[in-house]
């Protein structure tokens, strides 16, 4: 099996559900960037990731990165794909123009981010760090910093990293404890350790740009004492030309369960004098401009999920269709027959597929969110949009991520015996798809967030408006007489009024009783992901009903029909349980005392 992007649903995402050619008209920025557009970048980078990218996804997680003497050498190949992949252009697909950069849409820059992931998590994670990277020093970098890393990074010439975990210190960055020694010259001395540092050291690239919390002496205890640096591998001359090496070294990667091409470091700084380092913005700001990178990558690791589960739905959707066994049920076929033709095959892969194609429409128009929020000429208008792509986000990355579990799971389930067999290679996608649930902050911490951030704090007033919006879309719904919008209807309506019972109880119950708001909080997120997924596909049922009574491309609107109808039937029909559990079942998760377990 070969991957192919899927660059039509990708393309029809933006252009009816995301509004790509409203963005383009009310945006002088993006006015360059419409549709025909986004189809020749898509197009373009399809062929990169299909023919360069995605053929050393397998060797990657049979040849892994390898460490030897504080030295970390990439799979064959790897290097050589990653300078076609700069030469391209893609590191720099969103970035600005006054650095070297695209400047395209996040919209389009999203699907392009699918694209690389689907072909190969592995590689695909170390721009995303690099993205990130970029982001916060966008935001928070010194002039001289953008002008001395940024340029570099998009080129290509350079990669970026965060590195915030540290052996004691995991989710809970309260207890870093990697310090900062000002020299008095503007520069700082870093002596530390961390751990699980994504690309961390590789042979791909000529420096390392890692951007590191530390706690500079004297600094107030807790998060409110973390200060953020620029450490690079090689220190930058004055001209720009690469110096001295720096006191940061790789001590070990990991060895892993799944993404085994792509080096995870354990990082020491410091152990010969002091790694140099410079000061990101102001002393004890550190963490505020790191959950810039932080949430870029969220959402980056909700589109791996999008990914990781259309690689293998492609996949197993070939092998159903070559796999002869049994005879169909209804007598369709004489004898033995290809198990696409089973109806619980062809259940299977109807949730791969739906599950696949809602959460992809989800990230595309949460892109287009952030788009507006950020180049939108009207300040309500950024406003509003800023509230609605905060609120996607942890829907993005925790409930695509999840999504990814149950599609990878399935992929090896449609192979049957052979999905447990290595060689196939459905397996890896499982095994890759885990850590998505993990890092960037589990599916808790995504959860507490969409708990405490995005509900509690104002009442559950935006969760509530989302809601109004999907109502909306119901009574468009409602205009139509077919059964397939009939059906979806009643599943949408039904999945938004549980879904406005569990707001009501978590508003109520966030700050006077939090355990019972959070032990249904990783339910929430799931409902509400589910929902907002749902809601996107019954957007497109509308407008493929509308495409398919003109006449356009009747198989592509007949298909995109059938899964919004599937999703709303099998996978929105799940909303009504997970509130029962939510706001009935909150006193059973901690009603068993501890010593119990």
């Amino acid at each position: 099996m070969t991957y192919r992007a899927p660059v039509k649903d990708m393309l029809f995402d933006m252009q009816e559900l995301a509004g790509l050619q409203t963005l383009t008209e009310q945006i002088p920025a993006f006015a360059d960037y419409g549709v025909d557009t986004a189809q020749a970048v898509l197009e373009e980078c399809a062929k990169l990731n299909e023919d360069v990218i995605a053929p050393l996804n397998v060797d990657g997680d049979r040849n892994p990165s390898s460490w030897k003497d504080g030295v970390v050498t990439a799979t064959p190949g790897f290097k050589e794909a990653f300078a076609q992949f700069a030469a391209g252009g893609w590191q720099g697909l969103q970035h600005p123009s006054d650095f070297g950069g695209q400047a395209l849409p996040k919209t389009i820059g999203a699907a392009c981010g699918e694209m690389v992931n689907s072909a190969n998590l592995s590689f695909a994670l170390c721009p995303l760090l690099t993205d990130g990277a970029i982001e916060a020093l966008l935001t928070a970098g010194t002039d001289a910093q953008k002008s001395t890393y940024i340029p570099k990074m998009i080129d290509g010439s350079w990669t970026g990293t965060m590195n915030l975990t540290e052996p004691q210190a995991g989710s809970d960055l309260a207890l870093v404890r990697t310090r900062a020694e000002p020299q008095g010259d503007g520069t700082y001395k870093i002596f530390g350790t961390k751990i699980f540092i994504t690309w961390g050291e590789h042979d791909m690239a000529e420096n390392i740009v890692h951007l590191v919390l530390a706690r500079v002496a004297g600094a107030p205890e807790g998060v409110k004492g973390i200060s953020l640096f620029v450490v690079p591998k090689y220190l930058v001359n004055a001209d720009g030309s690469l110096g001295a090496r720096n006191d940061v070294h790789c001590v070990s990667i990991e060895h892993k369960m799944g993404i085994k091409a792509s080096p995870t470091a354990v990082l020491q700084f410091g152990d010969h004098g002091g790694a140099i380092g410079t000061l990101v913005g102001e002393e004890n700001r550190g963490l505020e401009y790191m959950f810039i990178m932080m949430n870029a990558a969220r959402f980056g690791v909700g589109v791996q999920g999008i990914a990781v589960a259309e690689a293998s739905y492609q996949k197993a959707v070939a092998y159903a269709r070559d796999r002869v066994q049994s005879r169909p049920v209804d007598g369709s076929v004489a004898g033995s027959a290809a198990i696409i033709h089973h109806p619980d095959v062809r259940r299977m892969l109807m949730t791969m597929r739906a599950l696949v194609e809602g959460s992809r429409a989800m990230s595309i128009v949460a892109a287009a969110a952030y788009d507006a929020a950020h180049h939108h000429p009207d300040a309500e208008a950024r406003k509003q949009n800023q509230a609605f792509y905060e609120f996607m986000v942890p829907l993005v990355k925790g409930y695509s991520t999840e999504m990814s579990l149950e599609v990878t799971d399935l992929g090896v389930q449609v192979h049957g015996g052979m999905g447990f067999i290595e060689e196939t290679g459905a397996a890896q996608f499982y095994r890759d798809a885990k850590i998505l649930t993990i890092y960037e902050g589990t599916t808790a911490i995504q959860a507490n967030d969409l708990v405490g951030r995005k509900t509690t704090r104002d009442g559950g007033q935006l969760a509530r408006a989302v809601a109004g919006q999907i109502e909306a879309t119901e009574g468009l719904l409602a205009q139509r007489d077919s059964a397939a919008a009939k059906a979806v209807l009643k599943r949408l309506k039904a999945a938004r009024e549980a879904y406005l019972d569990v707001v009501d109880f978590i508003a109520k119950n966030g700050k006077s009783n939090p355990n019972a708001a959070y032990a249904g909080s990783v339910p929430y997120l799931m409902l509400a992901g589910n929902l907002v997924a749902g809601w996107q596909l019954a957007r497109s049922l509308l407008v493929a009903e509308d495409k398919l009574a003109a006449g356009e491309d009747a198989p592509f609107m007949t298909a995109k029909i059938a899964t919004a109808r599937f999703y709303a039937e099998h996978i929105l029909s799940r909303a009504g349980g997970l509130r029962d559990a939510i706001v009935e079942g909150a006193d059973s998760v901690t009603a068993l005392s501890l010593e119990a377990f």
